[in-house]
């Protein structure tokens, strides 16, 4: 069953098109993450579908409701935590709990059950106020918030950004839990790394999905040969990689830079050694599957 069904979705400011006649669908027990970078337009497409924001073409339903002519209801049956942390940081955490609960008619005591897991994290900090928490707290307590009211479906704009490594790792195991209970879940993320969390991702970039499928399914669909190549100047090294005959694109992934391989004879070790004959020193060549940050380049630049 379809919880959020988005058919040819588009918004523009001025001349700039945010999103670009997006479609999709999120079924209940499910996890779809929207993975792309700063200005993909993945936050203007979150306000649509949380009704905060009128589309200009296309349309959506989300729990069976209109997002135009019926936002009253959907926002009975939504739970948005936005990327900013948009609590009350002068209420306690208890104090902003029992807030949301009263906005949706309901009380604390009545749903904790749906969020007990998490709330018990925060517990020993009840009487703190929001605005004294730390990154992980606060993103949890936003999520104790959006849940409070036991919301079908779940929208989650670029909850982990700015939050610890641990902390991340935690929310992505609480979203796991949360499915099981059938709701239909919209993550956003600009971490290519968490894409392998979500049972379906997007890649987005300037307002459209470049491809949708499952993560497995998207690194299968990269065919292209990569290799991970450092040396001991690395700018250096990416100006030749760039260069040189029989390879492709060349990106910095962390402490390597990642090559496509257009040359289908050529070898890790062929190419330590051209790279030692121009100069570099302590070159290292490894050949690597493609991830989904490899992707997602790729798919940028076709």
């Amino acid at each position: 069953m379809s919880l959020i069904e988005v058919e040819k979705l588009s918004r523009s400011y001025g001349t700039l098109k945010a999103v670009d006649e997006v479609s999709f669908a999120v079924e209940a027990g499910e996890i779809f993450g929207i993975i792309g970078p700063d200005g993909a337009g993945k936050t203007t497409l979150f306000r649509m579908l949380t009704t905060l924001l009128l589309p200009d073409s296309g349309a959506a339903r989300v729990d069976g409701f209109r997002i135009v002519e019926d936002f009253r209801e959907i926002r009975k049956h939504v739970g948005y935590m936005p990327g900013r942390f948009s609590l009350y940081s002068d209420l306690t955490v208890e104090e902003n709990l029992r807030f949301f609960a009263n906005v949706f008619h309901t009380t604390v005591e009545e749903n904790i059950h749906l969020v007990n897991d998490i709330y018990k994290q925060i517990e020993p900090f009840k009487t703190r106020r929001a605005g004294k928490l730390s990154g992980g707290m606060k993103q949890k307590l936003a999520l104790c918030c959006a849940m409070i009211h036991k919301p079908d479906v779940l929208f989650l704009d670029e909850p982990t950004t700015g939050v610890d490594p641990v902390s991340r790792l935690e929310f992505w195991d609480m979203l796991a839990r949360l499915k099981q209970q059938g709701l239909a879940i919209l993550v956003s993320t600009p971490y290519m790394n968490e894409a392998n969390r979500c049972d379906r991702i997007a890649l987005m970039k300037k307002g459209r999905f470049m491809i949708e499928s499952t993560p497995a399914e998207i690194v299968e669909s990269n065919r292209d040969r990569l290799f991970e190549v450092k040396a001991s100047k690395m700018y250096p090294l990416l100006t030749d990689l760039r260069t040189m005959d029989g390879l492709g694109e060349s990106f910095t992934f962390g402490e390597y830079h990642h090559v496509t391989v257009l040359e289908a004879s050529l070898t890790a070790d062929a190419l330590q050694q051209a790279l030692e004959t121009r100069g570099h020193q302590h070159v290292v060549v490894h050949e690597i599957a493609p991830g989904i940050e490899d992707c997602y380049l790729k798919l940028s630049h076709e």
